[in-house]
């Protein structure tokens, strides 16, 4: 079942059980994959990648707004974005941890034969390449940082 499907069944479900934060958090996600699907040049069926994608933005934006709400010690605002994050992030992939993330990090700068933090953009678009939806790109980055800068 395509994620439209399966998120406008759950809006549906969401609804019966009167569940108004994972009620707003699919709706969110249902406007965002309308507005990629009817935007200038997009396609009919959207791959799998946009929509992951997709939600990797929407996920990145709860929490960047509860992070901000969290300094301004607003709690009431805060709690709510981070609610819907955990909503939306059940529908992504599973996600590698960071031992996992360093394993094939290190992989890739034995394939690359990189030499040291000269190199992290050759080994950052390989990583990013493959790890695409499965992992933060922040936390390649830092694990690629730290990783070329030991040898």
């Amino acid at each position: 079942m395509a994620l439209k499907d399966t998120i406008n069944n759950d809006i549906k479900q969401a609804m019966l059980a009167k569940d108004k934060l994972k009620l707003e958090a699919l709706r969110a996600v249902k406007s965002a994959i309308l507005l990629a699907e009817t935007e200038k040049g997009g396609a009919e069926e959207m791959s799998a990648d946009k929509e992951i994608e997709i939600l990797q933005r929407l996920v990145k934006q709860r929490n960047e707004s509860a992070e901000l709400y969290a300094k301004q010690s607003r709690t009431d605002l805060a709690e709510p974005e981070i609610a819907q994050a955990a909503v939306i992030t059940q529908y992504l992939p599973k996600q590698l941890s960071e031992d996992e993330i360093t394993a094939i990090v290190k992989e890739i700068i034995a394939e690359v034969g990189a030499s040291g933090p000269s190199d992290m953009g050759k080994v950052m678009g390989q990583a990013s390449a493959r790890m695409k939806g499965k992992a933060d790109g922040k936390l390649i980055s830092g694990i690629v940082k730290a990783s070329l800068a030991a040898l």
